[in-house]
């Protein structure tokens, strides 16, 4: 066998490798247009402006709960900016806070940053979804790692919000964090 023919075979194998991986890449993602008809319409600007309340579980690769929190926050916006106040309660005792700074932005489109997070994080909306992603960086046993988050939100009614947010690191899935967003009856 020559070598041209050896490197032949071994482009082919590349091909079908990278191939099969941009497909199962495109299988696992959700697209954000497909939520466009579904109700209620999800303005976050109107969701988060005022005080709401969240629980919520950290499961590992395994899916073991691993961590349990509450989440008091305040919201207020001005115009197209709001800033999101995050209080945290974790079930071992520690507390921790974040605030977002939040922008809206035509279309349905937000961008925010936070003290912890890398850069700007994006999402976008649609009927009842919000897609939002950021790298977040992420103290664990006295070392900090930068973590990707992908947190899609689904506004149920007028009070309750769900979120699934799957954490990776270089593509490798860590685990998810699972959110019950509740608004106080008015």
């Amino acid at each position: 066998m020559t070598d041209s023919t050896l490197f032949r075979r071994w482009l082919l194998a590349l091909a079908v490798v990278v191939t099969a991986l941009a497909g199962l890449t495109g299988c696992a993602s959700q697209d954000i247009g497909s939520y466009a008809a579904e109700r209620p319409t999800l303005d976050l600007a109107r969701y988060f402006n005022g005080k709401v309340i969240a629980h919520g579980i950290f499961q590992d690769r395994s899916g073991q709960v691993v961590r349990r929190f509450t989440v008091d926050m305040e919201g207020r916006w001005e115009g197209n900016q709001g800033v999101l106040d995050e209080h945290f309660s974790y079930s071992d005792g520690t507390k921790d806070r974040r605030i977002w700074r939040l922008t809206k932005h035509a279309d349905g489109r937000y961008t925010g940053t936070a003290d912890d997070v890398v850069g700007t994080a994006t999402g976008q909306t649609s009927g009842n979804a919000f897609y939002w992603t950021y790298t977040l960086r992420l103290p664990v046993d006295g070392n900090v790692y930068e973590v990707r988050f992908d947190d899609w939100m689904y506004l149920m009614d007028e009070r309750v919000m769900l979120n699934r947010a799957t954490m990776s690191k270089l593509g490798v899935r860590l685990g998810e964090v699972t959110l019950s967003f509740t608004k106080p009856a008015p």
